[in-house]
Parts: C-alpha cells; structure tokens; sequence
C-alpha cells in the first residue's frame, strides 16, 4: 500500500511538472465547465484578445516595444488596467501568458455585426442596448462617468454645470457613448464636432479648433497629463439613469461570455478587480462633478 501511495504521488509530481513545462500557468483557478478546450475561440489554444491600436494609458501602459505594432503602449506588456484584467480573465481560465495573442481592433468595428477576429474585445466599450443587439457583453469590468476636458484659461475651464458647457464647441470620438452623453444630456448649442478617434479629437482641441472633448474619466486624465499642455478636467458627469459600464465585447451568442463572466465574477468577490482598479485608476477618479 505504501509503495502504491509513493507512485502516485511521484506521478502527480511529474504530471505538474509537465504542466508547468508546457507552459500553463500553475496559477490557473479551475472554473468548472470552462476547460481551455472546451471554450468556443477563434485559434484552438490562443485566447484571442483585440484592443484599438493606439493603446492609450491607464489603460495600457508599458510603452512601445521596439519591432512592435502597436502604438503609445504595447498590450502584451500587462500593464495598464484593461490590460492587467484580460491576462488576469485568461489565467483564471487556464491559459498562459503566452497563450494570449493581441489584434488590432478599431474601437468602432469592434459592435457592429458579423463575425470577429476576436474571442473578446476590451477598449472602454460601454454597454448599450443598441449595441447588445449586435455583440454579447461581459458583466462590468469597470464602472465608468463621463468627463469633459479643457484648456486652462480658456473660458470653458470656469464652467461648473452642464448648462455653462452648452455655447461651447466640443468634440467627441465616433460612435462613443461620450458622444450620446453630449447630444442627450448637454444639449449643446452646435453639433458636437465628431473625429475618427480621440487622439484626432485631442489635437483638434490643442489646435484651438473647439473647446473641449468629453471622454471618459480615466481618459481624461490621461489626456491632461499626457497629451494637452495645460488641459484641464473642468468636470466630471454621473451617469444619467443607470450606471455607466464597461464590458468585454464577443461575438453574438459566444458561450465564451459566460465562462468570462465567472471569471470576473471571482476577480470581482476576491478583490482582485478593486487591486487592479487602485494599482492603476486610483489617480484617475476625482474630479467636480458638472450637475
């Protein structure tokens, strides 16, 4: 019997380190039902994650690596929140850090219909119901408000509720629920200026050409820092009706979304998803709030 016990505990040793060998994380949290080959993905193996390209801090962070694709920052470093949470999700679903490859993605294909090159998009994608109809969401990986951003010392800045914003010029990303927050709550006097993307709507905002953009709150800051030499957060929107969220993108009907889902189920009860919200947004979350 005693010889039988010692067999069986050198197999399990070898068996774990043929584990460890293949390159699986030991780390890996077993969620029954969502083993790594029974989860419908696009390459067998590879968990397939797409963000936009550039990749934008706090989101992302890292920098560019050299030979790289990728703009600002790379995804592959782990570093930046959404970054940080999608290597977390696809731990806790088995897969190793190398089994996760990153695509570009533009933000505003990512919802619309048809089939995706992507197990799961993650780039600030609010949950809408127009957009459900087209993609599946994950729950809320982050929960979100809307900002507008300035120039100091332009008149914009001394603005102190939505009702002050609406003779000013602002511009928005295509497609953003930044720009539905502008047309359904501010209520401008003109038409919001509408960009391709938010570095075009940045420069266009350095350039003097309007007078503010509304993104979300992290971006925000990010854009005050980083981008616009004297920008300014002149406020901050709480969501009107119910909270504003962020979640990962999949295609239509993918069962993916449900293992997903319990994966940040248990990111979300063990902490894990606050630790990663303090590790990189914790400077990034107050600002007046514009009522």
């Amino acid at each position: 019997m005693r010889r039988a016990f010692i067999a069986i505990s050198l197999l399990a040793a070898a068996l774990a380190v043929t584990a460890g060998a293949s390159g699986k994380s030991s780390a890996a949290v077993a969620i029954p039902g969502c083993a790594t080959d029974s989860l419908k993905l696009v390459s067998a193996g590879t968990l397939t994650v797409g963000t936009d390209n550039p990749a934008y801090g706090p989101w992302f962070g890292g920098g560019e690596i050299k030979g790289s694709k990728w703009k600002i920052n790379d995804p592959a470093t782990g570093k930046g929140y959404e970054s940080a949470v999608a290597y977390e999700v696809a731990k806790r679903l088995g897969f190793a850090k190398s089994e996760l490859k990153w695509v570009a993605v533009p933000f505003n294909t990512s919802f619309r219909p048809g089939k995706k090159n992507f197990d799961f998009f993650v780039n600030q994608v609010s949950y809408t119901p127009q957009r459900a109809k087209n993609v599946t969401f994950s729950a809320s990986y982050y929960n979100v408000n809307q900002a507008v951003v300035g120039v100091k010392g332009k008149p914009i800045a001394t603005a102190r509720s939505k009702a002050d914003l609406r003779g000013y010029e602002l511009g928005v990303q295509i497609g953003t629920t930044s720009y539905d927050y502008i047309v359904k709550n501010i209520k401008p006097t003109s038409k919001p200026a509408v960009y391709d993307t938010n570095n075009d709507a940045v420069t266009a905002l350095k350039n003097g050409q309007i007078d503010g953009i509304v993104v979300d709150l992290p971006t925000a800051f990010y854009v005050t820092a980083v981008q616009v030499e004297n920008g300014t957060i002149v406020g901050q929107f709480l969501s009107v009706g119910s909270q504003e969220r962020f979640g990962l993108v999949f295609q239509k009907g993918n069962s993916l979304a449900g293992c997903v889902n319990k994966a940040l189920t248990r990111m979300r009860a063990d902490g894990t998803l606050k630790r990663l919200q303090t590790q990189w947004l914790s400077k990034a979350t107050g600002a007046r709030v514009l009522q």
